[in-house]
């Protein structure tokens, strides 16, 4: 289905501010239309061929629907667009007519016309039609309730039509709520209580008003209520200012453990302030449920920190214990585990940090990247670059990920740049020409002490810098992850199943099982060796 934007530039000459105000309607007539108990159609002229094309519809939620059918689309003309023309071209709100049928529903046509105020504030041009289309079939005497919403909903409807509804919204704020059945008070001129629905009473009785609603000062009235003084101001002030033609902030005001929250809209039919309606909504539960998830919240937080600090502690006891270890193997060993532990902390330090179980595993991967380059056991300077982005992963993810990247960033530096042929402690042998060569020929040359390692005349200009590029990308809801250095390469004889060190052991373990994902490792066509990992980021994918 085509949004509102779509159709409105591919069938009409409409501007961009025209369609930005027909957007501020379709967001804000969910209001009309419950006060209305009537559809409303957003309807817009086609370049000049006397037909209309409907960009937007709503339902009522508080009658049924004309409509069945969608209408969003849909494109009329001749006889049935008389009295959209009329509203279009007249610049007025259009309500003769008898009612009309749709299959066996009896309906009742109005149209609103929809103009766009100019910046100096006047009255600009119409650019489009509302069509509000109420279902008959259920007509009977109207509720003192009933006769209120449709006031209330004449004077929005005039409002459109005069370019003033619907009002600027605040930055941040959303118009699902209150809605009109959470609540509706209506005020006169001189913000008294002309009206009020049954609910609306509800709510302020849970505040500690008892008595009845009408006749009261609604802005007196919360700042009594209130139990800061500041908030009942500030709700008073937002009553206030609607009485002045101005649209304030919703507000929310606590009083006896209850929280209401109100939205304040002028109502100023062809411009003449009348008053104001008043939406309020008991958001007790709702405030009681947020309070509950900020707690759970912290308390996760507080356990990811708590367990940082713990395996920064286990990370210092094994660092002592390597320092008093006179084996060099255990040592070695003693030394990978602080590692591992260390970045595992780092995840555990990210999330506590953060407002869910979620990190921005960047970060962390640079970090692992720079420790990567400082702590490992050799005297070749290797860069660290990062292509791509990870970009956010949950925890049962990045807690395993960041292992595994530690791991085989550890191993390229180590054993991917060695200064010999020989296997290192922790890895397998690399060699081949790519990033190091056979080594250099000895021999003393004329005016050198013997022994001396003459390179060859070419050599600083053609080896290359040492590097690992770490590389991610997502694609299908898999993340695609390479570590690659221009190194020697893999051995021929090497085997990635059952060869490598306890390091590539882990890797394969926590892709496979943790991660539940597959790795390969090879030789870069490029030089060097590349480790590819392709790990689902969906919960349950590959299981």
């Amino acid at each position: 289905m085509s949004t509102l934007r779509d159709l409105a530039e591919e069938h009409t000459q409409l501007r961009p501010a025209d369609i930005d105000h027909l957007h501020r309607i379709a967001g804000d007539w969910q209001l009309l239309s419950d006060l209305s108990f009537a559809d409303l159609l957003l309807w817009v002229p086609v370049d000049g061929d006397g037909t209309f094309l409907c960009v937007a519809q709503v339902r009522p939620t508080t009658a049924p629907t004309a409509y069945q059918d969608d209408q969003v689309g849909r494109i009329i003309g001749g006889p049935e667009v008389a009295h959209l023309e009329v509203a279009y071209r007249q610049g007025r709100i259009w309500r003769e007519g008898d009612p009309v049928w749709y299959g066996d529903v009896p309906a009742r046509h109005e149209a609103i016309p929809v103009r766009l105020r100019t910046a100096e504030g006047e009255h600009g041009e119409v650019i489009a039609v509302v069509g509000r289309d109420t279902n008959l079939s259920t007509a009977r005497t109207p509720s003192q309730l009933e006769l209120n919403y449709l006031t209330t909903a004449d004077d929005l409807a005039q409002m459109i039509a005069d370019g003033t509804f619907p009002p600027p919204r605040h930055q941040g704020e959303t118009t699902s709520a209150p809605r009109v059945g959470d609540g509706l008070v209506r005020l006169d001129a001189s913000g008294k209580v002309t009206y009020a629905s049954p609910n609306a009473q509800s709510a302020y009785r849970r505040l500690g008003h008892a008595s009845h609603l009408v006749g009261e000062d609604l802005a007196a009235l919360h700042r009594r209520l209130a139990a800061d003084p500041l908030e009942g101001t500030d709700a008073a002030n937002g009553v206030l200012a609607a009485l002045r033609g101005e649209a304030p902030p919703r507000r929310e005001i606590d009083a006896r453990g209850a929280t209401m929250l109100t939205r304040a809209l002028p109502l100023m039919p062809a411009g003449v302030p009348i008053g104001a309606l008043v939406l309020v909504r008991d958001v007790t539960e709702v405030r009681r449920r947020d309070r509950a998830l900020m707690t759970k919240d912290a308390t996760i937080r507080e356990i990811h920190h708590r367990v940082k600090n713990n395996l920064q502690t286990v990370a210092a006891l094994l660092r002592l214990q390597a320092r008093r270890v006179a084996m060099p193997e255990a040592r070695v060993a003693l030394e990978e585990s602080v590692r591992r532990v260390a970045s595992i902390a780092l995840v555990h330090e990210t999330l506590s940090l953060s407002s869910d179980e979620a990190v921005e595993f960047d970060g962390i991967v640079d970090r692992v990247a720079s420790a990567a380059t400082e702590v490992a056991a050799t005297e070749t300077t290797v860069r660290m670059r990062r292509q791509g982005s990870f970009g956010v992963l949950p925890a049962e993810i990045a807690t395993s990920l960041v292992m595994v990247l530690n791991e085989l960033l550890l191993n390229a530096v180590e054993h991917g740049f060695p200064a010999d042929e020989g296997a290192g402690p922790a890895g397998p042998a690399r060699t081949g020409p790519a990033g190091g060569g056979a080594p250099a020929p000895t021999g003393a040359g004329p005016g050198e002490p013997a022994g001396a390692v003459v390179p060859p005349a070419s050599a600083t200009a053609e080896l290359p810098t040492p590097e690992v590029v770490v590389s991610a990308h997502r694609f299908r809801k898999m993340l695609h992850v390479s570590v690659a250095d221009n190194g020697r390469g893999l051995p021929p004889d090497f085997d990635a199943e059952r060869g490598g060190n306890l390091g590539l052991q882990i890797v394969r373990a926590l892709v496979t099982g943790e991660l539940r994902g597959t790795i390969e490792l090879r030789n870069s066509a490029s030089g060097g060796t590349e480790a590819m990992l392709v790990v689902p980021l969906s919960r349950g994918a590959g299981a």
